[in-house]
């Protein structure tokens, strides 16, 4: 292999983010609306619901829970490889303040979150599980804490790791950003749903939204700087 090879393949930043943040966001809506049309329109059960209710539901549809978590462990994988390739992205455009690093590690954290709870909603649809009703509902609330603000909340993180550069650094429209960073707040605050049970509205206003922005923003984001700019990408 050539040097000329070698450097081209090095300054590459990884894939591109578009395909991979659609990919990610595709599956993971998948596992919210195949499974329930499996189900013949019955709902996953809240966490906050009846504890009957949600046992027959798993008991019911042992193939749409299966193929919930499927999807779900799935779509983390590139929602990883986002956070990833996006924060070498940031670096690549100059940003050297933890932006970039932040962005990684709430990226990373929301997909190891997601995976949990993959693994948790493929537990609780096991037979030997549904004869322990206290056990389906322990593995409910975990999946829910999981999923929920423990994918929300570190997600918010990623969305203001790439807004705030974004901001900063003028790599992003200046509304678009902004909007990013409401996003993410709304995301931080969504944390107190562990507790307040009233306020897990929130989570699905930060969830969805900020999927779209995600995707958005791979589209948007620059792929290269001129030199005369990446000064002011330094204070980002």
């Amino acid at each position: 292999m050539s040097t000329d090879n070698q450097s081209r393949r090095i300054a590459q930043g990884g894939p591109p983010l578009a395909p991979v943040a659609i990919a990610a966001v595709a599956l993971f809506m998948a596992s919210l609306v195949v499974p329930t049309i499996i189900a013949g329109g019955d709902v996953y059960p809240s966490p906050f619901g009846s504890g009957q209710a949600a046992l027959d539901y798993f008991a019911d549809h042992r193939s749409s829970v299966q193929l919930m978590a499927l999807l779900q462990f799935a779509a983390a994988i590139p929602f990883a490889v986002f956070a990833a390739t996006v924060s070498v992205r940031l670096n690549r455009l100059g940003v050297r303040a933890p932006g970039a690093t932040i962005a990684l590690a709430g990226g990373v954290l929301a997909a190891g979150s997601m995976l949990l709870s993959a693994m948790l909603t493929w537990a609780v649809g096991r037979p030997e599980t549904l004869e322990h009703a206290e056990l389906v509902r322990l593995l409910h609330d975990l999946a829910f804490i999981s999923g929920g603000p423990g994918v929300v909340v570190p997600g918010g993180l990623l969305v203001a790791g790439i807004a705030v550069p974004g901001l900063l650094a003028g790599l992003l429209p200046r509304w678009f950003a902004l909007a990013g960073l409401v996003l993410a707040g709304i995301a931080m605050i969504s944390i107190l749903a562990v507790r307040f049970s009233d306020l897990a509205f929130l989570l699905p206003i930060a969830r969805f939204p900020g999927f779209l922005w995600l995707i958005a923003s791979a589209v948007l984001l620059p792929q290269h700087r001129a030199a005369a700019n990446r000064t002011a990408g330094e204070v980002a």
